[in-house]
């Protein structure tokens, strides 16, 4: 078959090896291998049968064919690949399940598997033994039959399996390599700003090399103590000398270091991040780390925040509270079914319908149970949902004390039954639903045991059977922020079964399309369910969720909830975290809810005493989802506080809109403030985001599941917490966390001052670049455009290297203001996510500084320094001078805090500029010899830098007293408050202050459409 490959195992031509990366420790009940190599884990071949002992590591990906236990199961620890902490089963396939230790050494076959790839989920492969060991029968392989490399072996004394991908074809080995790089919105204006700054040099090189030829041929060649070569011994090439000498004079036009300073930076904000002791989770031991150290200033421009809900909002610690079996809902006040005196009195006396409930909780599942020492049982589970009623069966006496690939035994009331497990019809996404197939150890009866979402699994329920009772109650559950699952059950006749089985086999045997094959075969046997109940989980929320998206939303951040519950559920937990406020006031109106292709009454939703009215459409049909789409846009259109409007979405209604209609929904998302998309799959989380980055949004997701990281990927910024479903989130992400409430220091902290400090960094660097190129220009126009230059080479690579480049980096310690007030003032990360610190405007402002300042130097230099006395080094040195005295300046007053390594390297530097150049001064072979010595002993050179200083810096200093006096910023007033205590003398200041930010939030945010154009092409004074 094309694109699959073979791997042969057995004897003939192959080995049988012992590998490991560390020496394998032999146990005294490990069985006796003959002919068996311990070799190196790079030495393992394709086809090679490998044996493994307990807390090895396995060195390939195999495919299992024997373990000491005698059902064929083996436990192994991914945390190396995926991060879930839980164990994972593994069994060995049907088809080797009778092999004896020696068998397994001598075993011959074929494996068919496909071409390697990255996916840990799926593995879809036969295998067939040769005789005379079993008959020659394809074998169906999954991923529950293999090991794979960077996993362990746990709990398990030895196991065996056949290498199928070794080397850098393992699934783990194939998910390594570097991740796309993520270019953020400011190095998006630092390239373009540069770009421009290059055409602006071309621009200067020939207009200035077109002017020096026209001066050399109508006024050099005059000057006799010029030299030029008379006219025909000049070179073919003559006219372009000169360009090229202003090309070189113009190449530190563009500062080459402005990366390597910005990369040293960010690493620095990347350490910040991971030392902040405030965002170190006790609970868990877990600290804040920056995988990605190139985008910590997004962080402080992000306009959307999409968040998956459970582990992420929640705390993913599932307990079983409610409950409803037949028509009788179990649950005391309190919302706890066990302690329920009905419910205990129901299993008492045997009713049917509830003991089969409490069956389908203990065997429709994936849960491993776990006997200690002391014979009690632990439960490890892929599912906290599955956990919590495996736990709460077992607390009402239904108890699953043994589980393999074949068997599960369960004890009730003290009875042990057995069930043979047949087949496991595996919950998929698609699905939204999973069942086994069972055999009454007793009886012999066949069962189906199935579990799901209510919209899963009611619609299979058999006709007849009235299932408007769990409808109420799911409704019910699901507004009061609970969980809610379906458990149904049907007998199997034994000739449907085995028709159905061997559909199901030729299925599980496909290499091509065999998911959608087996959901085909698994959806022909879920029908006709007698639907048993309906529970109710509760996943309660984390620690200060509620305060954290209050702040992210009064910051001007849009907050997005993802999720796979069900629609009231999620609108219940929107309520509780303050996704959507019910209180009167600017701070707390309801938003309207417009909900998009979901069928709801108004009834049905979550009353409370100051809710708007919502719009509740139907969505039957496809026509219905598009017209309550556009009914939705055009209610939010037409209403004036947009930050209040919110919609419902649901998964099939967002299937069928960006079929028929992505560009009214892009239009909805940048309308609406809120939105909450319930059971969404995990590619629809990943095509909202995409949605929002096209349209122009830098967009930030934070998950906690594998189902979360391809969302977390497609972001801008992914943020992964550590949580109950493992790290797999959290090692995909750009930074992780161990909470979720603390993404609002994450932003408004992190994110802003770095954001803050970037800005001043990058166009800093342009500064002072520009500044010493503008008077290499103005100096050629002394020196008849001849491109000579003013600064000899030294002077101009220690100006780079180290005069200019350690005072910037004092920025990276800089508060404009103290964290204590952002948070105070959150709305003040408006003026960051509008860029309003780094854009053209403000460049243009640097430009004209650098300009303004060349002009400065070089005539107050020339004014000083031209007459006949003085040497070309000395004017050279005083124009050089003037330009460290300005940057010096320049940092100072743009530094908000002083810290002793600022003063230090600020001031310290400006030392070393003398102390390095009195050292040059002092050595005979160099052109600046006694230079440094004459200047400083002449009272016009500290007089011409003082003057420097007063005319540079003046008009700065001047411009920036009369517009905080007269027309202040938010962060003007808010320092002014900083600096009196928040004791303001009048509470004048204090209600401007307030005023001002009110204005930055209502009004520099500005409503875009799907026309929206780049933060480089907006105006300084427009929103991002």
């Amino acid at each position: 078959m094309r694109g699959d490959r073979d791997s042969n195992l057995g004897p003939s031509g192959h080995r049988q090896t012992t590998a490991c990366t560390r020496p394998a420790l032999r146990h005294q009940s490990a069985p006796k291998i003959h002919f068996c190599l311990k070799i190196k884990a790079q030495e393992i071949h394709v086809g090679d049968v490998v044996w493994l002992h307990e807390n090895d590591e396995i060195p390939c990906d195999l495919v299992l064919i024997g373990t000491s236990d005698p059902q064929g199961i083996c436990y192994v620890e991914t945390a190396a690949l995926d991060g879930e902490t839980d164990l994972k089963t593994r069994i060995i396939p049907p088809i080797s399940a009778n092999l004896s230790v020696e068998q397994l050494g001598k075993v011959k076959g074929v494996v068919e598997c496909p071409n390697p790839d990255n996916d840990i989920r799926r593995f879809d492969a036969n295998m067939r033994l040769f005789l005379p060991i079993i008959d020659n029968e394809k074998c169906p392989l999954t991923i529950n039959n293999t090991l794979l490399q960077s996993c362990y072996l746990r709990y398990t004394e030895w196991a065996c399996g056949v290498a199928v991908y070794t080397g850098n074809e393992t699934k783990s080995g194939m998910s390594r390599g570097a991740a796309e790089p993520k270019l953020t919105a400011a190095d998006a204006i630092i390239d373009k700003l540069t770009i421009a700054i290059f055409m602006f040099q071309i621009v200067v090189v020939l207009v200035l090399g077109y002017f020096g030829n026209a001066w050399k041929y109508t006024e050099g060649l005059k000057q006799w103590y010029l030299m030029y070569p008379v006219e025909g011994e000049a070179p073919w090439y003559d006219f372009s000398i000169i360009p090229l000498r202003f090309e070189l004079l113009c190449s530190i036009m563009i500062p080459i270091s402005i990366k390597v300073t910005l990369d040293l930076a960010k690493g620095v904000y990347a350490k910040f991040i991971d030392w902040d002791e405030q965002m170190f989770d006790w609970e868990t031991n877990t600290p804040a780390h920056s995988a990605n150290t190139a985008i910590s200033e997004d962080l402080g421009q992000v306009e959307y925040i999409l968040s998956d809900k459970t582990g992420t909002l929640t705390e993913n610690k599932m307990i079983l509270k409610r409950c409803c079996i037949s028509d009788t809902s179990y649950g005391n006040d309190n919302g706890d079914q066990l302690n329920d005196v009905r419910l205990v009195n129901a299993i008492s006396s045997n009713d049917p319908d509830v003991i089969k409930f409490l069956l389908v909780m203990a065997l429709c599942n994936t849960v491993v149970p776990i006997k200690s020492n002391d014979d009690t049982v632990s439960y490890k589970a892929q599912s906290q949902d599955e956990e919590a009623l495996v736990n709460a069966a077992a607390n009402l006496n239904m108890m699953l004390i043994s589980k393999d690939s074949s068997t599960a035994e369960i004890c009730f009331n003290g009875s042990k039954f057995r069930y043979e497990l047949l087949d496991i019809l595996e919950f998929t996404s698609d699905r939204k639903r999973m069942s086994v197939v069972v055999k009454e150890g007793q009886t012999g009866k066949i069962l189906l045991l199935s579990k799901g979402a209510d919209e899963a699994l009611l619609p299979r329920a058999c006709p007849g059977q009235q299932i408007q009772r769990y409808l109420e109650a799911a409704e019910m559950y699901s507004q009061l922020g609970l969980r809610t699952l379906c458990l149904g059950w049907r007998d199997l006749k034994e000739s449907e079964y085995k028709e159905w089985s061997k559909n199901f086999q030729e299925a599980s045997c496909s290499l091509d399309n065999r998911e959608f094959k087996i959901a085909e075969v698994c959806h022909s046997l879920e029908r006709d369910l007698h639907i048993l109940g309906v529970t109710a989980i509760e996943d309660r929320l984390q620690d200060g969720v509620p305060e954290t998206i209050k702040l992210l939303r009064n910051a001007g951040i849009n907050v997005w909830m993802l999720t796979g519950d069900k629609q009231n559920t999620a609108i219940q937990i929107g309520l509780l975290c303050n996704l959507i406020t019910s209180g009167p006031g600017f701070e707390s109106r309801s938003p309207r809810i417009a909900q998009a292709g979901v069928r709801l009454a108004t009834d049905t939703l979550p009353q409370t005493p100051h809710r708007a009215g919502a719009l509740c459409t139907g969505g039957k049909t496809e026509e219905d989802i598009l017209r309550s789409l556009e009914r939705a846009l055009l209610i939010m259109k037409n209403t004036s506080e947009t930050k209040d409007l919110a919609f419902v979405l649901d998964g099939w209604a967002l299937e069928i809109i960006l079929k028929h209609s992505k560009e009214s929904f892009t239009r909805l998302a940048m309308l609406s403030k809120t939105g909450i998309c319930c059971r969404m799959t995990p590619l629809q989380k990943a095509q909202l985001v995409a949605i929002l980055k096209s349209a122009g949004y830098l967009t930030l997701a934070i998950g906690d599941g594998g189902n979360d990281v391809r969302m977390i990927q497609e972001a801008n910024i992914g943020v992964g917490i550590s949580g109950r479903e493992g790290l797999q989130a959290a090692r995909a992400a750009d930074y992780s966390i161990g909470k979720f409430k603390f993404l609002k220091r994450l932003i408004l902290i992190h994110g802003r001052y770095s954001y803050n400090r970037t800005a001043f960094i990058s166009q800093y660097s342009f500064y002072k670049s520009l500044l010493i190129c503008f008077i290499q220009i103005m100096f050629a126009f002394l020196s008849g455009l001849s491109g000579t230059s003013l600064f000899n080479s030294i002077s101009l690579m220690a100006y780079n290297v180290f005069y200019t480049s350690l005072p910037v980096m004092t920025i990276i310690f800089d508060k404009d203001i103290s964290e204590t007030t952002v948070m105070q003032y959150p709305q003040i990360l408006l003026h960051s996510q509008a860029g309003r610190l780094l854009n053209p405007a403000t460049f243009c402002g640097w430009f004209g500084r650098s300009l303004y300042h060349a002009l400065v130097v070089f005539f107050i230099t020339i004014s000083a320094y031209s007459d006949e006395k003085s040497e070309m080094q000395e004017l050279s040195m005083v124009a050089l001078s003037g330009c460290i005295w300005l940057q010096a300046f320049v940092v100072t007053m743009d530094t908000n805090s002083f810290t002793y390594p600022q003063i230090l390297l600020i001031w310290g530097n400006f030392v070393a500029f003398y102390m390095i150049n009195l050292i040059l001064s002092a050595i005979p072979s160099l052109q600046l010899y006694t230079i440094m010595f004459r200047l400083c002993s002449q009272p016009s050179y500290w007089i011409s830098m003082a003057l420097t200083v007063a005319v540079g810096m003046g008009p700065v200093v001047a411009f920036r007293y009369f517009k905080n006096l007269y027309q202040p910023s938010a962060i003007n007033i808010l320092k002014q408050i900083e600096q009196s205590n928040g004791s303001i003398q009048t509470s004048g200041n204090l209600e401007s202050a307030r005023a001002k930010l009110t204005n930055l939030l209502t009004g520099s945010r500005k409503i875009r459409d799907s026309n929206y154009h780049p933060l480089l092409s907006d105006s300084a004074e427009s929103a991002r």
